[in-house]
């Protein structure tokens, strides 16, 4: 039987979740070494129209399963599921989002088909010599990145962070197979009660999404500067990030941290504020499309990284910007 690539693709109310999209991207990457097909996996009820639209991602086959049981997440089911499908199917690779529901499901299934679970990867190789999955991670608080291998288990499993691979372009010329796979759930498969599903109305920042981020560090000094960041952000139509100082501070909410224990973004343009550069923060944003660093120290590792340095002190080079950002985009109201 050919082991293929198996992607385990997120769904919410009928939406499929982009770090799924970003999955396919990079296990067709990781099949192509292997000269294997990318299968994605959906799990829902009433989940089968989606399948087009991973296939027109590139996935090449999508196996999904049915069930009302399987409507809303819950552990225990979703957990039978996925482990029937490996089992019958026997996949080399398996891979999962990062996120709440993959962090649940992905270690009980591991831990049921007795293989080993990489978590938390920000890259993934095949081994050109022994074919075997690279799956990389930082580790002891990010201070190093640990690439770790499953030899003598399989199928190899990662959780990926989300925002970390790039999806494919959609094509919706592409064809696939598309399989139904059958699970015999039993009452008791359901082991909690779901009283009730509190559905959140506010409206989430997404920093991946946006093609511009003006990101401050520590050397921005204090949280009512991220007010002069926002004027310059809403200038250049982007939103405004941070390092995890600043996070942890409390100057700025979770959600717009960058870095290894943020998220990671590739806009078209990112300035970095009075950010040093340390490795954690590089790894959730150096594959911006340009850099701009702004910081007093000369040695700052962010420079390393950056197509355009400038050295000197955020509180005055900001307000410049701002200024000439704002001329520029009076001036094109007049043409």
């Amino acid at each position: 039987m050919n082991r293929d690539i198996y992607v385990v693709v997120e769904q919410v109310d009928g939406v499929v979740q982009k770090v799924g999209i970003e999955l396919i991207g990079i296990a067709t990457k990781l099949a192509a070494d292997l000269e294997q097909k990318v299968v994605a996996v959906l799990l829902g009820d009433k989940v089968k129209g989606l399948a087009d639209t991973l296939i027109q991602h590139g996935a090449e086959k999508v196996i999904y399963v049915e069930d009302p049981m399987l409507g809303v997440y819950a552990t225990e089911p979703y957990t039978k599921a996925l482990n029937a499908i490996i089992e019958a199917k026997n996949p080399e690779i398996v891979l999962y989002g990062a996120t709440s529901i993959g962090r649940d499901l992905a270690p009980r299934v591991s831990a049921r088909v007795h293989t080993g679970l990489t978590a938390d990867c920000t890259k993934l190789e095949i081994d050109p010599e022994t074919k075997l999955l690279l799956m990389t991670r930082p580790a002891f608080g990010g201070n190093i990145m640990a690439t770790i291998i499953c030899k003598e288990h399989k199928p190899q499993m990662a959780t990926v962070r989300p925002g970390v691979m790039q999806a494919l372009p959609k094509d919706s010329s592409r064809t696939g197979e598309v399989e139904e796979f059958k699970v015999d759930f039993a009452p008791e498969d359901m082991n909690i009660t779901i009283r009730e599903v509190v559905k959140s109305t506010h409206a989430k920042v997404d920093i991946t999404e946006s093609k511009v981020l003006v990101s401050g560090g520590r050397g921005i000094g204090s949280a009512e500067y991220f007010d002069v960041l926002k004027e310059l952000a809403d200038e250049l139509g982007g939103l405004v990030t941070s390092s995890r100082a600043n996070v942890d501070a409390g100057w700025i909410g979770r959600e717009r941290q960058v870095g290894q224990t943020g998220k990671t973004v590739r806009p078209d343009l990112y300035m970095a504020c009075g950010i040093s550069g340390a490795i954690q923060h590089l790894a959730g944003m150096e594959d911006s499309e340009f850099i701009i660093a702004i910081n007093k120290d000369t040695h700052a590792p962010i420079f390393g990284v950056a197509d355009l340095g400038i050295v000197g002190d955020v509180h005055k080079i900001i307000p410049l910007v701002i200024e000439k950002v704002k001329a520029i985009n009076e001036s094109k109201k007049d043409i």
